[in-house]
């Protein structure tokens, strides 16, 4: 699968969604830092990419509709996480992809579980 990791996941993240086989790109990589999430989302849809962020604007299915993309993932965690913990949610998140598609939707991933948001809007 395609992903972009947003600009607050490093080098050991993208190693662990590569080392599950999957296709990587990061907004940190591609120079994207500091734009507008509303051209992350834009760039996601138009490269065919599952935003992976921590960014909790992108749970907005308003401004930022899953069934236009390949799926949005956000990582929710408490506050002042170690990176162990993030690194558990990122595989928490992979391992659910296996049984799982997140086309169209938005998760929300939290230790111990994940929340499915899906539209009701057709893609035609």
């Amino acid at each position: 699968m395609k992903f972009k990791l947003d600009e607050n996941f490093g080098t050991r993240t993208q190693n662990i969604f590569r080392n599950f086989g999957h296709d990587v790109h990061t907004v940190r990589e591609e120079a994207l830092q500091g734009a507008s999430d509303q051209q992350i989302y834009q760039v996601c849809c138009d490269e065919e990419r599952c935003l992976v962020t921590l960014d909790l604007d992108f749970s907005d299915v308003v401004r930022f509709p899953p069934y236009q993309t390949e799926g949005i993932a956000v990582i929710r965690f408490p506050r002042n996480p170690s990176l162990a913990l993030l690194e558990s949610l990122a595989r928490q998140f992979l391992q659910m992809l296996e049984k799982q598609s997140i086309n169209k939707q938005l998760w929300i991933i939290e230790v111990g579980r994940v929340r499915i948001h899906q539209s009701d809007i057709d893609d035609e």
